[in-house]
């Protein structure tokens, strides 16, 4: 979690850019400060049906945020584009960018909304909640042997004669991965870090072992790239195809179900689930916590 601005009083008039806050900022009651959101912000749907829409996560129209005159701006390290962030902060605004990791720290992050908008203590029962649900997921959960899983989260459909076919996934460094870890599942590509150029990624050249990065470069190895024949290896008991960002379906899962070199495929155990579930840092954690474990049930 990245620290947030110093305010002089809680924030009446909010953007946020960030789907995943805009229905937190909801659920701890304090939807009514929110003067506009992005296209995805969807949730709760009554909710955000009547504020001002201001562009995607990846391209909101800075001038009209700025003509608003929030008083607060909440976005998302990953989520938000740095040169947005920037374009807003020099336009004089307060921008609280986040960038939780863990779902520990999307509790946390829960908590200073909290303490930023004098949110009374009966809505920070609701974070309790979370805070017990997770503690009993944990328990529970380390009770028995972690489920190796495959999610991937992109997909190219089809092999060239560049490049065989693959599957973007995600590594240890990321909010989805240790949300599964807690709900019982173990990431065959915790340890996988992505290599420039695809070619790279793909083992086709450049050998194996961690990406060896050079003073000031800043590219992301947390979503590598992998293939089918890296998949089968890993063993996968459990394969998840969630719903974003990329909109895996039916054919998707029918289609590896057909891979029976993968344990997952002959137990019948290949998921399609919500993917807000997986990937919005916030209250929808809840679901998460619920819907997630028994898919990793599989002693």
């Amino acid at each position: 979690m990245i620290a947030r601005p110093l305010v002089a009083t809680p924030p009446l008039r909010v953007v946020s850019l960030v789907p995943s806050v805009t229905e937190s900022l909801f659920d701890l009651g304090l939807g009514g400060r929110l003067i506009a959101v992005t296209d995805f912000c969807v949730h709760p749907a009554e909710g955000v049906l009547g504020i001002p829409k201001i562009g995607g996560t990846k391209n909101p129209r800075c001038d009209e945020i700025a003509a608003l005159h929030p008083d607060l701006v909440i976005a998302n390290q990953e989520e938000n584009r740095p040169q947005d962030v920037a374009k807003l902060q020099e336009a004089g605004l307060a921008v609280w960018v986040t960038f939780p990791r863990t779902v520990r720290e999307a509790l946390d992050v829960l908590w200073e909304m909290t303490r930023l908008f004098h949110v009374p203590s009966t809505m920070g029962q609701r974070i309790m909640t979370l805070e017990h649900a997770l503690d009993w997921t944990r328990a529970v959960e380390a009770e028995r042997e972690p489920a190796p899983f495959f999610c991937p989260i992109w997909r190219e459909p089809h092999a060239s004669q560049d490049h065989a076919r693959w599957w973007m996934t995600f590594n240890s460094e990321t909010y989805i991965h240790d949300l599964l870890t807690v709900c019982g599942g173990r990431n065959i590509f915790a340890d996988r870090e992505r290599r420039y150029p695809l070619s790279a990624d793909l083992r086709r050249e450049g050998g194996g072992g961690k990406l060896v990065k050079s003073a000031g470069d800043e590219r992301d190895t947390r979503y590598p790239r992998v293939t089918l024949v890296e998949i089968v290896a890993g063993q996968p008991e459990v394969i998840l195809l969630p719903s974003e960002p990329y909109s895996f379906d039916e054919a998707d899962r029918e289609e590896l179900m057909q891979l029976t070199d993968l344990p997952a495929a002959r137990n019948g155990r290949v998921h399609l689930v919500d993917g807000s579930w997986l990937t919005w840092p916030g209250t929808r954690v809840a679901r998460a916590l619920q819907e997630m474990p028994p898919l990793f049930a599989v002693a």
